[in-house]
């Protein structure tokens, strides 16, 4: 595990707590390492939960899928993220939710019920952990209605330029990289992956934005 130390410091669940602590805390929260390749399945709607992930390395979508097996991306978790936490908080008896490997990746599983409840040891990174957890529930209910704002948008074009308006303004630049290759973006956007390429190609020769795979340039006036 200390080949991750350093992911596990910049994760927001272990936001304020010391570098030092971490072994002894992880031990107390009885945690694991489990390895995927990439399309494995992490967690299976219809699944119990138990344990939260936090992504070591690689990449996890987290994805709905209907009875015919079309599948909606709803966010994408990178290394140091967590994921499966609002589900265990809420005591949710099935996942409605699947994890899938975007990639090769490296999970570290924490029960949550250890992490919501002082130990008999009554370690003090305990209300920390809460805190964190908090803070981390607040800011996916963010991101989940700035995703509804995309979606929303009534063509397929107007969801298009709404993410990669938002991705711009978030990287603090016209020039930046997205998380997402053309079908996953689709899959996000909950749109047709050709209509989607055929959408972005017009868009460049409009001379609106430039693109090469997942990096993107926008016109700064549009």
């Amino acid at each position: 595990m200390k080949e991750y130390l350093n992911v596990l410091c910049t994760s927001p669940l272990f936001s304020g707590i010391d570098k030092t602590d971490l072994d002894y805390m992880l031990k107390c929260l009885s945690a694991r390492k489990a390895s995927y390749t990439k399309d494995e399945y992490i967690l299976s709607a219809g699944d119990a939960i138990k344990d939260v992930g936090i992504v070591l390395c690689g990449s996890v979508n987290i994805i709905k899928e209907d009875f015919w097996g079309n599948r909606a991306i709803l966010t994408k978790v990178q290394s140091g993220e967590m994921f499966g936490e609002a589900f265990a908080f809420a005591n949710i008896q099935k996942l409605p939710v699947s994890a899938v490997a975007a990639e090769k990746a490296e999970v570290l599983f924490v029960d949550f019920g250890k992490i919501t409840t002082t130990c008999s040891s009554a370690c003090l990174f305990h209300s920390r952990l809460i805190q964190n957890i908090l803070k981390i529930l607040a800011s996916k209910n963010i991101m989940l209605t700035q995703k509804l704002e995309h979606i929303v948008k009534r063509t397929t074009r107007e969801k298009l330029l709404s993410y990669l308006s938002e991705q711009a303004i978030k990287s603090g630049s016209n020039t930046f990289s997205i998380p997402f290759n053309r079908q996953e973006l689709a899959d996000y956007l909950s749109v047709d992956r050709s209509a989607m390429s055929k959408e972005l190609c017009k868009l460049r020769d409009e001379g609106i934005l430039e693109f090469h795979k997942n990096n993107f340039k926008l016109a700064k006036e549009y």
